[in-house]
Parts: structure tokens; sequence; C-alpha cells
């Protein structure tokens, strides 16, 4: 059986209020408001349950449309309270009762089928190319909508130049040549989960997750008619949506491979929680087979490549940290490059403020919870990159960078991975495979 809303409140039974939770909420810190953190929330949902509070009160809409849905909070909860199951329940309550804002219901309904999302996304791709968002990137609303538009481009710099320690001609670093690891054993199926911004603003992340699978031993395959994952429209209460798109990217990946690869830390955590959403053993089945890339490179190994000499800042995504609870993989895939120089800065496993449509939703806020970061970025002596692995984190960290005027550039990890790979050499002569940039 699918869940009930009944459920998800229980899920905040555990809850003693004692506030270890409050230094964990991005949205309390920027605020300093008690109901604008887990402990005050919690309460507001329990009197929506009890009928105290309607669910179209100014008050509680306000606070708990707040609320980034980033599960901070759960990890360091002693009592093991979930608080996003609970916050899955009332947001759920408010959309039946209230209409969402004009922009979000253009978003959301955008993306309920290809037909609509493909030709918006494809227009957003070829405005990118025209170098105008990049140029008119920066602080006001405008600006930084750019910013997170010119974000999504391929890992190079912003003039065009390569990418740094991607220099022209670089040599293979005394790697051997393209194959699976010695001793891999069989090559385990895989079916790349194409999603929606990633498949058409980031599909250069695809192509990177392609290549350092087949690297590692994969066989990867790619699966026509999917769609949407679904997870802007859970996040925002309109679980039927939610739960049709589901249903349909089940008909299409179901026995598709051995595993079901996702490259999105949002995507794959509402994949992998397919069965909760819908309910039944054929969901539960799918979910079992859904793995982030990091988890499967990591499972590899992954292989090492070629020396990258860079200072990279892991930022770790909040629906991997929190939701999918993968905290070490994306390590081991940036530990498998020789010469790079990994950082994990304080405040890493704290949400960048993008959750989803948050940021355009809740600009001035998003941007608050990002400022932290920022400040982190810029204490970091001689740091290059930031790799984080969730393509809205990449564009609201990318467009903060670009507005701060700070000289760093936003990776997925999988990207940095791929870049070792070719100076290796380990795609010559192969489809698709390119030298270094």
């Amino acid at each position: 059986m699918a869940w009930s809303m009944t459920e998800g409140y229980a899920a905040l039974d555990p809850c003693v209020h004692c506030g270890f939770c409050l230094p964990a909420c991005p949205t309390y810190l920027a605020t300093g408001d008690e109901a604008d953190s887990p402990r005050g929330r919690i309460v507001l949902m329990r009197a929506l349950e009890r009928g105290e509070i309607p669910a179209d009160d100014p008050a509680l809409v306000q606070h708990l449309d707040a609320c980034l849905g980033c599960r901070g909070c759960e990890p360091v909860c002693p009592s093991g309270v979930g608080y996003g199951r609970g916050l899955e329940a009332a947001r759920e309550e408010l959309f039946r009762a209230r209409r969402l804002p004009p922009l979000a219901r253009a978003i959301l309904g955008a993306l309920r089928e290809p037909r609509v999302w493909r030709p918006l996304f494809r227009a957003a791709r070829l405005l990118r190319g025209t170098g105008i968002p990049a140029r008119l990137a920066g602080r006001g609303r405008l600006g930084f909508a750019m910013g997170m538009l010119a974000s999504t481009r391929t890992g190079r710099r912003g003039d065009g130049r390569p990418a740094p320690g991607q220099a022209a001609g670089a040599g293979t670093g005394g790697v051997g040549a393209a194959g699976p690891p010695s001793g891999a054993g069989p090559h385990p199926s895989v079916a790349l989960f194409r999603g929606c911004v990633m498949d058409l603003l980031f599909d250069h992340v695809h192509e990177a997750t392609r290549r350092t699978l087949e690297a590692n031993g994969y066989e990867v395959r790619e699966v026509p008619g999917q769609v949407c994952c679904g997870a802007l429209h859970e996040h925002a209460g309109d679980r039927e949506t939610a739960r049709a798109l589901a249903r349909r990217n089940l008909r299409a990946l179901a026995g598709a491979a051995d595993y079901i690869v996702v490259n999105s830390a949002g995507c794959g955590a509402l994949l992998k929680d397919y069965g909760h959403l819908l309910g039944g053993e054929e969901a539960e089945r799918f979910a079992a087979r859904v793995r982030d890339v990091s988890e499967l490179l990591a499972e590899r190994g992954p292989r090492p490549g070629a020396p990258l000499a860079l200072e990279v800042a892991y930022d770790a995504p909040c629906h991997l940290q929190h939701a999918q609870r993968v905290q070490a993989a994306p390590l081991a895939v940036l530990g498998a490059i020789p010469g790079l120089r990994l950082r994990v800065l304080p405040g890493s496993d704290r949400c960048c403020g993008s959750a989803g449509i948050y940021s355009l939703l809740h600009p001035a806020l998003a941007r608050d919870v990002l400022e932290e970061k920022l400040r982190s970025f810029r204490q970091a002596q001689g740091l290059e990159l930031v790799a984080t692995g969730n393509p809205g984190c990449l564009m609201q960290i990318g467009a903060g960078i670009r507005a701060a005027g700070l000289p760093l550039q936003v990776v997925h990890p999988v990207e940095l991975l791929d870049w070792s790979y070719r100076r290796a050499g380990f795609y010559d002569g192969r489809p698709g495979g390119v030298a270094p940039p």
C-alpha cells in the first residue's frame, strides 16, 4: 500500500522538543525565528493535523513553505524524528487546500509532459550558447537567474579557455589503456535515468557518467519512455502527479538493467523512495535497484586515472547526504584522481538554498542560506573548483559564485573523474572518446 498522511504525521511522534535540530536548520540560522526551525514547524504540523489551524492559514503556509526540505535536522536528532515524512504529509494537506503560486504552477505543469518541457529546456540551452546569460549574471533577481543558467554549461571557464588542470596536449600520466579494471568480473548492466533538467541542460554529465561507468566495467543502456522523476511535484505536495510520473518511469525502466543509475541527488532520493510513494512489490523492487553514480563507481574502486593538480572543495547535496545517506562514495570517486587536493569545508553538509524550485519562489531567503557557503569559499585559499552532485546545487552555487565575483567553477564529481580518465587515455579509439579539452 502507498502511504497515508496519518503515517506521515506519526513519524513526528518521537520529537521531545530538545532543540538539537535548531543549529542544523539553514532557515532558522537565517531568520532566527523559532517557527522557521524544525521544532517550531513540528508544533505547527501537529496543530494542522489536529485541526487547530486551517490548512490555508497564511502564517502556517508561510513557515511550512519556507522549509527547504533539506532534512539536515534528521541526522542530528537524538530521538530519530522522521521530519521529512511529516513535512510530506503537511504539504500534501496544504496542496489540497490552496492554490500554489503562479510560478510554481507553471513550472510543475510544464514538467508533467516531455512534449512541454523539452522545447523549453532546448530554448534555454540555445540562450546559454549565446553567452548572454554569462554576461548578464549578477546579484539582482534577473542576474542571479542568468547565472544559474550559465552554470549549467560544461566544465570550462566562462572565457572558453580549458578548465583548470586540463592543459591541451597533456600526457597520459603513465596510466594504461582503456578497458575495465582487471579482475572486475562480469559486466553489470546499468540503465541511465535521464530526468528532465539533467537530460537537456546537463547532458555533458550524462556523457561523463556513461564513460566513467564503462571504464569501470559497467554496461550502460539507454532506455526510452522516461519522464521527469516527480520530485518537484512531491516536494510541493502534489503527490498524485508525482505518482503518475513514477508509474510511467516504472513502466519504462522495469527489467531494463541490473541497476538504475542517477547522477542527480534530488531525482535519486525520490526514485529510491518509489516503494514508499507507490506501494507494492514492483515499486519496492524498482527502488532497490536505484544507485547514485558515485555508489556504482565506488563499488568498483573506482579505478584511478591520470593526475589532475586541482584544489577542489566537495559540497554535499542534501538529498544525497541526508535523504539517501550516501556520504563516503562521492569522496571515493574524487579520491581516485591522483594529484587532486580535496577539501571538505565547514558547512559543506548544509543546504545551499536551491531545494528544487525554492530559490525561484523564495529568492531572498535562498540567497541568505547560500551566503554561508560563499563565505567559506572566500576563506579557502587557493580553491579552484567546487564539486557537487545535484543540478539545483550546481546552478545555485554557480550563480552565487558569479554574483560574488569569486574565481571558482562548479562541476559534478563525475566530470572530474571523466577529465582524469580522458587524460589517462582510457577513451582513446572508443566511441565518444575525446582528447582532454
